[in-house]
């Protein structure tokens, strides 16, 4: 925009976000509410779906534990066998054997169909719940006051529809059936292993809190190195994409061996501080196996001791050996599942917040109807900031006559382009109101009063298809002979012939051969199609060189014919014979009247005039 400084257009107050460090875990602040409105709006749907899930996970747990029993039975059988062998007795009995190992197989053989249909149907049911949250995003953008996005970056707008959904779409298919499956394992595995052996299990629970005490000191010393990596890696991303941003500015000032120098020192204190971190962290499964292998030593001999004594059989050493394996497998997954809940919940949270945003409220209780406008518009004592404790728009007056061309002109920051936005109700005013053929703009639907506006920024805005369907944007249903009017009223029809497939050519990033003058052009022939009864030229030739700025504008003369027209202009010998020039400073019009008029005042507009004039 013209305007876009401190005064007339609100600042950016937040950063886009920043990819956090290997370690980190988010945390969110209000984990229980989150939860309970995550359960509430989305997972409840489902709710009779998610209970299967959890039967089936259930299941094919107990079926996965029960299989270490049956397999120690099967050892217990081939050992009493041997010995019976060797003691001249029956030797093994392989029927029996047989008959466990087939019994061992069909559990993991239906432990293993529960796991594939409760995955299917929890993956199915995640992907809804991410349907459905970027379907509701995606209508809660359209909802959205333009203040919304004054306060956000377009970069943390992006990552709650990408990164915090995809977050919650792989957590929520993850954590729910590994937190149930974890319990249901560690619930079981300790039964079992008390139906074996009792003195066993105690030493193996003996071991927990060593393992806990010992990762826990090794976690609390490489958290400070893992929160200094994820510092620095910040930092290291964000001088790359300054530099990378900045290449041309770099090279001409010669700074190169600067820029190198200030990455270098970054660099340096990110691999001390990752090193550091991630050796640490490698240390825990190392030191857990170790403590683990002094266990099952304990568990060893303690068994061996036991079957001498004929309390335990072989067949159980070796099943509560697997158990006492499995059993810090789940403790490990619990503790995995617990940073996935935390991420989870935090872009939750982001999502809920971003869904539970006030929306623009439409105050039209008896909409007017639109198609007897004819454009007649008064300012009426409008006053406007984008912080109410900080007023731009003063006491703004003035009346426009249906027809009339209306240029505003000012130096940057006196509030033209903030006049626009108000008139088309982007924002509502704080006081005072803007008036459209007599009715209050606030008596509109917001949808009909659009429709009544052509707007050409300075900024072009073209989306990935086709020339033809661009300019046909405003105006979907726009036969092919209507869009090539408008683009030969707009001088662009020619060049449009001279490209590949003319105006079947697709527009997207790599369109080289399509300059910015050009597409301003295309903008132009879109506004021109939806034939507005209320025009609005916001710095529109500004991207145009001079010969295309001087028969764009015999084309946008005859457009204007008629039509109300503003013309938010800084070269002011584009809006000469505007039948109206507004000049405004600090949110007021200081002065008004056709050119040749304030040019005999020789006040702020003579000025303005004779400094370009001079500058040419």
């Amino acid at each position: 925009m013209t305007e876009e400084n401190k005064n007339t257009v609100p600042p950016k107050m937040k950063v886009g976000p920043m990819r956090r460090g290997p370690g980190a875990i988010e945390k969110p602040k209000d984990f229980k509410g989150t939860t309970k409105k995550l359960i509430k709006q989305y997972l409840l749907p489902h709710k009779w779906k998610i209970i299967f899930v959890l039967l089936l996970a259930i299941g094919s747990t107990i079926f996965t534990i029960v299989g270490p029993k049956i397999l120690g039975d099967a050892t217990t059988e081939i050992y009493n066998g041997l010995i019976g062998k060797i003691t001249g007795g029956a030797g093994i009995n392989f029927e029996k054997l047989a008959e466990i190992l087939l019994t061992v197989l069909s559990l993991y053989v239906v432990s293993a169909s529960f796991a594939y249909i409760q995955g299917f149907m929890m993956t199915g049911v995640s992907q809804k719940i991410t349907y459905k949250l970027r379907q509701d995003i995606s209508e809660k953008i359209n909802k959205l006051p333009m203040n919304y996005f004054d306060k956000k970056t377009h970069g943390e707008v992006l990552s709650i529809i990408t990164n915090d959904v995809d977050t919650l779409s792989q957590n929520l298919n993850q954590s729910i059936t590994q937190i149930i499956t974890a319990i249901c394992t560690i619930i079981g595995i300790l039964i079992m292993m008390f139906t074996i052996s009792l003195s066993m299990t105690v030493v193996s629970l003996v071991i927990l809190p060593i393992t806990a005490f010992v990762v826990r000191t090794i976690v609390k010393k490489s958290q400070k190195y893992f929160k200094r990596q994820q510092d620095y890696l910040g930092h290291v991303n964000g001088q790359v994409e300054e530099a990378y941003g900045g290449q041309n500015i770099i090279k001409l000032f010669n700074q190169e061996e600067k820029t190198i120098r200030e990455f270098k020192k970054m660099n340096e204190e990110l691999y001390h501080s990752g090193w550091k971190s991630q050796f640490l962290s490698g240390l825990i499964h190392p030191i857990m196996n170790f403590i683990g292998n002094i266990g099952y030593v304990f568990i060893a001999i303690l068994g061996g001791y036991l079957a001498v004594q004929g309390k335990i059989t072989v067949g159980n050493i070796q099943s509560f050996i697997q158990y006492n394996k499995q059993f810090t497998q789940p403790i490990n997954q619990i503790a995995q599942i617990s940073g996935m809940l935390q991420s989870m919940i935090a872009a939750s949270e982001r999502v809920f917040e971003f869904l539970e945003q006030k929306e623009e409220i439409e105050t039209a209780t008896e909409p007017i109807d639109t198609s007897k406008i004819e454009g007649n518009i008064e300012f009426k004592n409008v006053k406007f900031g984008y912080n109410e404790d900080k007023i731009i728009i003063n006491n703004f007056s003035a009346k426009v006559s249906k027809g009339q061309k209306i240029a505003i002109v000012g130096p940057t920051g006196a509030g033209k382009t903030t006049m626009v936005k108000l008139l088309m109700r982007f924002y509502d005013v704080n006081d005072g109101a803007i008036l459209v053929d007599g009715h209050n703009v606030k008596d509109f639907v917001r949808g009909d009063l659009r429709k009544m506006f052509g707007m050409v920024l300075q900024d072009t805005w073209l989306f990935g298809g086709t020339i033809k369907d661009n300019i046909r944007y405003g105006k979907p249903d726009a036969t092919d002979d209507e869009v090539i009017k408008a683009a030969k009223a707009a001088h662009v029809h020619h060049f449009i012939q001279t490209l590949p497939n003319g105006y079947n050519m697709i527009l997207d990033e790599e369109s080289g051969n399509v300059s910015q003058g050009q597409k301003q052009l295309l903008t132009i022939a879109r506004v021109i199609l939806t034939d507005p009864k209320i025009l609005i030229l916001d710095e529109a030739t500004s991207s145009i060189d001079t010969r295309t700025e001087i028969q764009i504008q015999a084309a946008m003369d005859n457009l204007m014919k008629g039509r109300t027209s503003f013309i938010i202009a800084h070269r002011l010998s584009t809006i000469k014979n505007a039948d109206l020039i507004l000049v405004m400073e600090h949110g007021d019009i200081v002065e008004q009247g056709t050119h040749e008029e304030l040019l005999q005042k020789n006040g702020s507009y003579a000025k303005l005039y004779n400094s370009q004039f001079e500058e040419e």
